[in-house]
Order: structure tokens, then C-alpha cells, then sequence
């Protein structure tokens, strides 16, 4: 296997800490350097039309891309431990939150980085007023988390799960989108410096 690789950008990151939640070693890696365009060449728009990262690509040369569906694969070779949940319940549970945090905060984080981070200048066409109205929304999301917290160490209980590595990684993506996480979210605080010193967390 092969897995193209873009560094530290959300969703590449998701992905690589999944394996290392897993305990399943990284295939070899394929650095992508999205400032520099290469996610845009033709030969990378070949393996993905969506010109989008990560891609798995398989030994029979399958290319999987977008990060759940990387995840559920990876899942369903090595169930264990289960980050989508064990039983019909659990399952349910994590993909209600892992979609929430995904359609919800995760969205909206990206949102303002695309559409108004200088770096992005240059690949986006950005809409400033999209940018605003996507940080408007970002403490609504951000309380959903909070409260949910308030319950129980993880965003599904007792331990981690997908849902986690999707809504830590929305969090570390507010520093680089300058969005201050505001002091009265406590239990976003315990549960994210708890995340960030998980070993899976550097990978």
C-alpha cells in the first residue's frame, strides 16, 4: 500500500492517526505539497479526479480516497480496537457524532481557512463573506461539544473513537484558521490537551 501523504493538513492527519490508534504500522508514505500545486498534477488527478488528500492506494492499485472511507477500510481488516464501535448501538452512535462534527465544526473550520488564510489565496477563489459567516457559527458547534463532554470522558463515552479523532483535529485546525478557542470551554480544554498527549496524536 501506498499512502499519499499531505503532511499537515487535516484530513491527512486524521488518517495517519487512525493507523496509529490502531496499532497498524503506515505503508509507505507519498509526500504531496499542496502549496506547491502537486495534488493538482496530472498524474496525482489520475488517482484522484477530486484532487483531494489522502489516498490510499491499494496493492492491486485501487485508490481509495476521502478519510472515512480510508478508515472503514482500514477498520474492517483490523477490527480491533473498534473506533467505529463494537454493536449496532455504538455504531450508531459514533457516526451520528463523527457526521455532526464533520457537517458542523469541521465544515465551518475550513471554511474560514480556505476563505481567508493568505496561504489559501492562490488555490481557493475566496469569498470573505463566507469566511465570516462560517465563524458566526463556529461557537454553536462548539458548545454542542461542550456539553456533550460534560458527560463523559470521550465524545461517546469511555473511550475514543472516530468521532474524537475528527472533532480533535477541527479543534488544532482553529490555531492555523485564527479562531480562539474561548476560555469557558473546560471540558473541550480536559478532553483536547488529553487527545493532544496521546502518542497517536504526532503522527
Amino acid at each position: 500500500m501506498k499512502l499519499y501523504d499531505g503532511g499537515r493538513a487535516p484530513n491527512p492527519r486524521r488518517v495517519r492517526i487512525f493507523f496509529a490508534e490502531k496499532g497498524i504500522p503506515l505503508p509507505e508514505l507519498v509526500p504531496v505539497d499542496i502549496a506547491k500545486k502537486e495534488h493538482r498534477t496530472e498524474a496525482f488527478t489520475r488517482l484522484n479526479p477530486l484532487q483531494r488528500l489522502p489516498v490510499l492506494e491499494l496493492d492491486d492499485g485501487t485508490a481509495l480516497a476521502e478519510t472515512m472511507a480510508i478508515c472503514r477500510y482500514l477498520e474492517a481488516l483490523h477490527p480491533q480496537p473498534a473506533l467505529f464501535g463494537s454493536d449496532a448501538k455504538e455504531q450508531a452512535t459514533i457516526e451520528m457524532w463523527n457526521r455532526r462534527v464533520e457537517l458542523g465544526l469541521f465544515a465551518s473550520v475550513a471554511a474560514v481557512f480556505r476563505h481567508s488564510h493568505p496561504a489559501m489565496a492562490e488555490l481557493e477563489t475566496q469569498i470573505p463573506e463566507w469566511a465570516e459567516a462560517s465563524r458566526d457559527q463556529v461557537d454553536d458547534h462548539l458548545w454542542l461539544l461542550e456539553l456533550q463532554l460534560a458527560g463523559s470522558p470521550f465524545l461517546c463515552g469511555e473511550v475514543l473513537t472516530v468521532a474524537d479523532i475528527t472533532a480533535g483535529i477541527a479543534i488544532d485546525f482553529m490555531k492555523p484558521s485564527r479562531i480562539p478557542l474561548p476560555e469557558e470551554f473546560a471540558q473541550i480544554r480536559r478532553w483536547h490537551g488529553e487527545l493532544s498527549a496521546r502518542p497517536s496524536w504526532k503522527a
